[in-house]
């Protein structure tokens, strides 16, 4: 099984790995394409006009300039650079030995700027979207979806669950990948997709996935696993789950 998570715009500082090493990434087919955004990111970190490409605020000019440091800065686990109410949800820091082992084969996470990479794997503090268009490379959808869905695919052993959100799909479609919506049921029985708390029970479920000792290998049997760790699921096709909030 491979989970795939969606990346974060938010990140923990600092790390105790050292700078940054693409040949060490999984996925190294994708090391010529890394090196590639990288380099962009660097050289753009300079330009006056990085926050307005980068789609940054105001006040979050230093962040165009911090890019700069891409290939110098520590480096941290994946699992532990990404912040914010997904992983919060996931809570990383209190898994088992064996969950631990678990998030290191099943678990992977997109990216911007290295298209995917395990949650093992030691990533720099970085500020990029999936939705930017380069100077000089264009769009990363452009640049990314030509190496990034079939490397996933040739990755995997089992079923995928796709839980990135639609920008970070578009980088590299996983073709047959499960994925989930999360929706709230109002008393009168309606439904409506959830925006707000979509990521908190996305990470739930990935935690739930990650840790369980059962191998699924269809949409039922991971509808299982998420059932026996309290989540309400229903399957709605061969290649979506649906939880209910």
């Amino acid at each position: 099984m491979l989970i795939l998570l969606p990346p974060s715009e938010t990140k923990s500082d600092g790390g105790t790995g050292g700078p940054l090493d693409l040949d060490s990434l999984a996925l190294p087919e994708l090391t010529p394409a890394r090196e590639t955004v990288v380099d962009a990111v660097v050289a753009l970190a300079d330009d006056p006009d990085a926050p307005r490409i980068l789609g940054l605020g105001a006040t979050q000019g230093a962040d165009a300039v911090r890019n700069g440091d891409l290939r110098t800065g520590p480096t941290a686990p994946a699992l532990e650079r990404y912040t914010g109410v997904l992983y919060d949800a996931f809570d990383a820091p209190s898994l088992t030995r064996a969950g631990r082992a678990r998030a290191a084969e099943r678990l992977w996470i997109g990216s911007a700027l290295f298209g995917a990479v395990r949650a093992t794997d030691l990533v720099p503090w970085y500020r990029l979207s999936g939705g930017t268009t380069l100077p000089g490379l264009g769009t990363l959808r452009s640049h990314w979806k030509p190496h990034l869905g079939d490397a996933l695919a040739a990755a995997a052993q089992g079923v995928v669950v796709d839980l990135r959100s639609g920008a970070y799909q578009d980088l590299g479609p996983v073709p047959r990948a499960v994925t989930a919506t999360v929706v709230t049921e109002k008393p009168d029985g309606t439904r409506a997709v959830v925006s707000h708390f979509n990521k908190h029970h996305k990470g739930l479920l990935a935690r739930a996935l990650t840790t369980t000792r059962a191998e699924p290998s269809d949409v039922r049997g991971l509808a299982r696993v998420a059932r026996a760790a309290g989540l309400r699921v229903e399957v709605t096709s061969p290649t979506l789950l649906t939880v209910v909030t």
